[in-house]
């Protein structure tokens, strides 16, 4: 399933505002742990580990906003994490101050869910 190639493509013709921040994003998580997959999935760089993990969605063009698609399973002792529908959580970046500010934070849910799949 890993199809860096493919997501880099994706990025290399994506027209956003927010460009560069789901870059950074992009980066942070794929660098939190050596077993993250990413692919397009969703219209968005999609992040997999043993199971979807988490999307991003470019179509919001405001903020980055990240998608965890079982983030109920997750804890949010960052507050990174909205509550969303569905068991979904909702991480929301509106600065790559931002994002800059919650890397390890957000390197540690990447990692969080890696734990919780190896369990």
């Amino acid at each position: 399933m890993i199809n860096t190639e493919k997501v880099d493509d994706f990025m290399s013709k994506l027209d956003h505002p927010f460009k560069a921040e789901i870059e950074a994003v992009r980066a942070i998580i794929m660098g939190a742990s050596p077993g993250i997959e990413e692919d397009i999935k969703w219209g968005g760089p999609s992040f997999y580990y043993k199971e979807d993990m988490a999307s991003i969605n470019p179509r919001v063009k405001n903020y980055v906003p990240i998608i965890w698609h079982k983030g109920e399973l997750l804890t949010n002792d960052s507050g990174l994490l909205e509550k969303g529908p569905k068991g979904r959580a909702y991480t929301k970046f509106h600065s790559m101050a931002e994002i800059e500010a919650n890397k390890a934070a957000l390197a540690k849910l990447v990692n969080d869910w890696v734990a919780l799949m190896d369990e």
